[in-house]
């Protein structure tokens, strides 16, 4: 997925549990990069598939990306995302969520309750680091990688996203304009399923600080933290929650 993977398991597991986790991730790769011509989503996007082609798994994908288009109003719509195979589709900003909270769920079927997956900042939780010790979570300062904007402390099954342009640079569009858009810093979204966490702190990252608004309207279950380009920070009311005392 063009990203580096790092899987921490807290619990005594079996080495094949770690083998199957990579291996799906290496299957996700095969199946949804938007860089390899021949995987099913380039040719499904470039016109070489129809979706009656497509496996379960595909189809799964893409009536999320179609019932996340509808709930963010069009802010996420994988339909209007220049993709690198040169067509307008990529799902590439729900698929990493999807995938790694998949990932989890292989885990516990191999009865790891104490964990985390950190896919290029989009993390997948669960229990806890050391027993009574909740897991700790920096969300990088976007001017000073060496820095935290803000740290959390979370335990049980907890899922936190990030959608910023320190690492790509300027690589999340807006769907209304097909352009790069850079209204913050970053976003930081914190729930309890990755997918869908991952997927709204993109369409939040494109709405600008009103996606905080919408946030607290549509999904008062998750909570929001933003950085402006003048390193200012808003959030929701619910993120003081999650923040390390101190």
């Amino acid at each position: 997925m063009g990203m580096a993977v790092s899987i921490d398991v807290r619990d005594d597991v079996p080495s094949e549990a770690i083998d199957e986790v990579v291996a799906w991730l290496h299957h996700v790769d095969d199946t949804f990069s938007t860089y390899r011509p021949d995987s099913p989503i380039s040719r499904l996007g470039t016109g070489q598939a129809t979706r009656a082609e497509m496996s379960a798994e595909v189809v799964e994908v893409l009536d999320l990306c179609d019932a996340l288009r509808a709930d963010t109003d069009g802010a996420f719509d994988a339909h209007a995302v220049p993709a690198p195979n040169g067509s307008r589709f990529d799902p590439s900003g729900l698929v990493k969520g999807w995938s790694i909270e998949r990932a989890a769920g292989i885990l516990e079927r191999h009865r790891a309750t104490n964990f985390c997956i950190n896919a290029g900042g989009d993390i997948a939780l669960r229990g806890e680091a050391e027993p009574g010790l909740p897991w700790r979570v920096g969300i990088r300062h976007p001017d000073q990688p060496m820095m935290s904007a803000a740290v959390l402390a979370v335990s049980g099954r907890v899922a936190v996203a990030t959608s910023a342009t320190y690492e790509r640079g300027a690589h999340i569009i807006d769907p209304a304009t097909g352009e790069p858009t850079t209204p913050v810093a970053s976003v930081t979204i914190v729930g309890s399923d990755l997918t869908v966490v991952d997927a709204v702190a993109t369409a939040v990252f494109v709405m600008g600080l009103d996606g905080l608004a919408w946030l607290i309207q549509r999904h008062p279950d998750l909570a929001g933290f933003a950085i402006t380009r003048d390193e200012l920070t808003y959030r929701t009311e619910n993120f003081a929650r999650y923040l390390a005392p101190g």
